[in-house]
């Protein structure tokens, strides 16, 4: 969350067939949280934003309804960061109190995509607990849940790159809360050559099969598309694939090893 107070709440209301679509680009827009509300055979979208917010909406949707902030807009927007558990993965934010025994990923909400709750964080933090443990890079690293997660379970050395300045701040400041030695770099993880056994990429489709040209890794998970999305990484065997809610997250091993 950042610091400056949202001063609307403004909305969009799709079909249901076209949730998932929509819920993308929200993600997009809004990467700090969003919500969502049954209506029937409609779904509403909504975000607590600012007029910067409310402009990117009507762009990104060609309009959007508006109306001014309810009394109480921070606890529900504490309302939609919910702990998420994974096998023995907890992960939340602190001003929830995870379970005795779990190992805790605590993650502040902010700017940066990643809390543990969207489908495709939770699927990638899945395929993670089966892998061999050794070294990881984090591509797009966002928040840094992946990251922290991976170090939790014993993946060493990790490192996480991102392109937004924003994200690589909430990396380093996440893993100092969770007690984790991560090398945080800014660096476009499609362009320059990375290395690493396993690599982690939780982006959009464009961008996942342009980092599977640019790293050298014996695994690649990667996730941030549709299961109903066409892909195919040329030089790589997909050896595993989980979905939810519409989405899809696999792992690649090199053709190569």
């Amino acid at each position: 969350m950042t610091d400056e107070r949202p001063l609307r709440r403004v909305s969009i209301t799709v079909p249901r067939r076209r949730a998932e679509e929509a819920r993308a680009t929200m993600i997009e827009l809004f990467p700090e949280g969003f919500e969502e509300v049954d209506d029937g055979d409609d779904v509403e979208l909504a975000a607590y934003t600012d007029a910067g917010g409310e402009e990117r909406l009507w762009h990104a949707f060609g309009g959007a309804q508006t109306a001014d902030v309810e009394a109480g807009w921070e606890e529900r927007w504490r309302s939609f960061h919910r702990p998420v558990e994974i096998g023995p993965l907890w992960v939340g934010p602190p001003w929830e109190q995870p379970p005795a025994g779990a190992t805790a990923v605590v993650v502040d909400p902010g700017r940066a995509f990643g809390t543990g709750a969207h489908a495709t964080t939770r699927l990638c933090l899945e395929l993670l607990l089966d892998l061999p443990r050794g070294s990881l890079l984090d591509i797009g690293c966002g928040s840094g849940v992946l990251a922290i997660a991976a170090a939790k379970l014993g993946f060493a050395p990790v490192a996480a790159i991102d392109v937004d300045p924003l994200a690589i701040e909430a990396t380093r400041a996440n893993a100092a809360a969770n007690g984790v030695e991560i090398d945080v770099l800014l660096r476009d993880g499609t362009q320059a050559p990375q290395a690493a056994e396993t690599v982690v990429a939780n982006i959009a489709l464009r961008a996942v099969e342009q980092v599977a040209g640019a790293v050298v890794c014996k695994r690649l998970v990667t996730s941030g598309y549709l299961v109903s999305d066409p892909l195919a990484l040329p030089g790589y065997a997909r050896l595993r694939r989980l979905d939810d809610e519409g989405w899809a997250a696999d792992v690649w091993g090199s053709a190569s090893e």
